[in-house]
């Protein structure tokens, strides 16, 4: 599975970017495709996770009532809405997919066997 990873930019605090993460050909109808995130000098960190089929979700507490993961309009996309941006959320953000995540590890970023390219995302007055 080929991922694209797009929307990231530079915006403003308190500011809106959302984040699409596209699979080349193939739907991702039955994967968890989930976001993660470097920033520069961290290690990389979990940020929201979908399950296609039951579209439950997860997110990190950082990130909790202000991102949002959905899918998109197309099977191959989902979609990560970041509202009320914060400084703290400048990273390069990851999208990842996978058929075999136990609900119970989505937040560990070696579960995933696809990646996209990463998507840079700066906030920032």
């Amino acid at each position: 599975v080929q991922l694209q990873a797009s929307g990231g930019g530079l915006v403003q605090p308190g500011g809106s970017l959302r984040l699409s993460c596209v699979a080349s050909g193939r739907t991702l109808s039955g994967y968890t495709v989930t976001w993660f995130r470097q920033a520069p000098g961290k290690e990389r960190e979990f940020v929201a996770s979908l399950k296609w089929s039951s579209r439950s979700t997860d997110f990190a507490n950082s990130v909790k009532g202000r991102f949002t993961i959905t899918r998109g309009n197309a099977d191959n996309t989902v979609l990560l809405q970041m509202n009320r941006l914060e400084p703290e959320d400048t990273a390069i953000y990851y999208c990842a997919a996978d058929r075999h995540i136990i609900t119970s590890s989505r937040a560990n970023a070696d579960q995933y066997d696809y990646w996209g390219q990463g998507t840079e995302v700066t906030v920032s007055s």
